[in-house]
C-alpha cells in the first residue's frame, strides 16, 4: 500500500457511526427500485443508516415507486430537488442529512451487500476524506456489453484510474463517493453551475486544498450504461462541454487527458479546413486521421482478445463515439464559455435525466 497522508479533515471516523446515503434522481423508473433495494439490503452496516433521495420532479413513475418503497422502510426520505440536476439533489439530500459519514450514490447502479461496510473500512483505515471503488459496468444488451468493454479500455479514457476495476491507491476522482462530514464543511458543496461533471470538480478542489481521495477494489459496484450510440454520443458530448467550465473555473485541468479528444478534433478541423489552400495540410489530415484509424483498429483487437471477440464489429465505432462526443462538446464548450463568454446552450442543459459521472 502507498505512503498514507493525513486527511484534510484529521478525524477518525467513530463507532459507531450514523450514515446518510444520499441519491439524486429523476425520470428513474426503470432503476430505481433495483438500485433502492440494493441499498437497504446493505449487511454489516457499523451503525445506523439513513438513505435520502431527491427527486427532480420526476415524470414518470418514479415518484410513485419511491413513496411506495418508503412507506415500507422507514430509513428511506424522499425530498424534492426542483433544481433538477444532480448537483442540486446532491445539495439538497447532504443538507438534510443527519449522518457523520456522508455516501453518493447514484440511481443507475447496482451496489454489492458489503458496499457501504467496505467504504467505512477503507476510510477507517486510510484515513482519506474521500474513498470510493472502480467504475464497473454491466451490460445486457450487444450495444450495452460492447460500450462496457470500451469504457474499461484505456484508449477509450485516457488511463483514468477509476476505470480500472484491479487499481488501488490515491486517484484524482472516484465514482460517487464516501466522505466524513467535515469535509463538506471545509471546502462546500456541489458546484450548481454544472450540469455535469459536478463530482470531477468537488473531487478537484478537494485535491487541491490537500485532500486525498483513495480508490479500493474492495468496494464494489455494477453502472448500467447507455443503451444506444447516440445517447452515448450525447452523454459524452455533455461531459466534454461542462469540462471546459470546470478548467476554466480552476484555471487549470485536472488532468491531460481530459484536453486530448478536444486538441485532436481542433487539429483534424484545422487540417482539413487549410487543405484548401496547402496540399501539405491535406496530407497532414490524412496522415493524422490515419495513425487514429490504426490506433481504433489495435485497441478495438486487444479490448476484444481480452473480452469477446463477437464484440470486434462495434468496438470501433464505439471508441470514436467516446472520443468525438467528448470533443464536439469540447469545442462548443471553448465556444460559449470562453470565446463568447455567453451562458451554456439549451441543448447542454437537459433536465429530463440528471446523470452519474460516467
Amino acid at each position: 500500500m502507498p505512503e498514507l497522508h493525513p486527511s484534510i479533515t484529521a478525524k477518525s471516523v467513530p463507532d459507531p457511526i450514523r450514515i446518510s446515503v444520499v441519491v439524486p434522481c429523476c425520470n428513474e423508473e426503470d432503476a430505481i427500485e433495483e438500485c433502492i433495494g440494493s441499498i437497504l439490503g446493505q449487511d454489516g452496516l457499523p451503525g445506523d443508516m439513513e438513505l435520502i433521495v431527491a427527486d427532480g420532479m420526476s415524470k414518470d413513475r418514479t415518484r410513485e415507486i419511491l413513496d411506495r418503497l418508503a412507506r415500507k422502510d422507514s430509513r428511506l426520505k424522499v425530498i424534492d430537488n426542483p433544481g433538477h440536476i444532480v448537483s442540486s439533489g446532491l445539495n439538497a439530500a447532504i443538507s438534510a442529512a443527519q449522518g457523520d459519514i456522508i455516501l453518493r450514490m447514484d440511481a443507475h447502479t447496482v451496489y454489492a451487500r458489503d458496499y457501504i461496510q467496505r467504504c467505512i473500512a477503507v476510510l477507517r483505515k486510510t484515513g482519506a476524506d474521500n474513498v470510493g471503488g472502480p467504475a464497473r459496468t454491466q451490460g445486457v444488451s450487444y450495444v450495452q456489453k460492447t460500450i462496457c468493454a470500451a469504457y474499461h479500455s484505456p484508449f477509450a479514457v485516457g488511463g483514468a484510474r477509476f476505470h480500472d476495476p484491479g487499481y488501488e491507491g490515491y486517484v484524482d476522482t472516484v465514482p460517487y463517493g464516501c466522505w466524513p462530514r467535515e469535509v463538506f464543511s471545509k471546502i462546500g458543496l456541489f458546484d450548481e453551475e454544472l450540469v455535469r461533471n459536478q463530482d470531477d470538480e468537488f473531487n478537484l478542489r478537494l485535491i487541491r486544498l490537500g485532500g486525498k481521495i483513495w480508490q479500493s477494489p474492495q468496494i464494489k459496484s455494477w453502472y448500467r450504461p447507455r443503451a444506444s450510440l447516440f445517447h452515448l454520443f450525447q452523454q459524452y458530448r455533455q461531459y466534454g462541454y461542462w469540462k471546459v467550465r470546470v478548467i476554466q473555473k480552476h484555471k487549470l485541468p485536472g488532468s491531460i487527458r481530459h484536453l486530448i479528444p478536444g486538441g485532436f478534433l481542433m487539429a483534424l478541423l484545422g487540417l482539413f479546413t487549410a487543405s484548401f489552400w496547402c496540399s501539405y495540410a491535406l496530407w497532414g489530415f490524412m496522415l493524422l486521421l490515419g495513425i487514429y484509424l490504426a490506433s481504433v483498429l489495435i485497441a478495438s483487437i486487444n479490448t476484444a482478445r481480452q473480452e469477446r471477440w463477437m464484440l470486434l464489429p462495434l468496438l470501433p465505432l464505439i471508441f470514436a463515439t467516446y472520443h468525438f462526443g467528448y470533443g464536439v462538446g469540447f469545442l462548443r464548450g471553448i465556444a460559449d464559455f470562453v470565446v463568447l463568454r455567453r451562458r451554456p446552450h439549451r441543448s447542454f442543459v437537459d433536465l429530463s435525466r440528471p446523470v452519474c459521472r460516467f
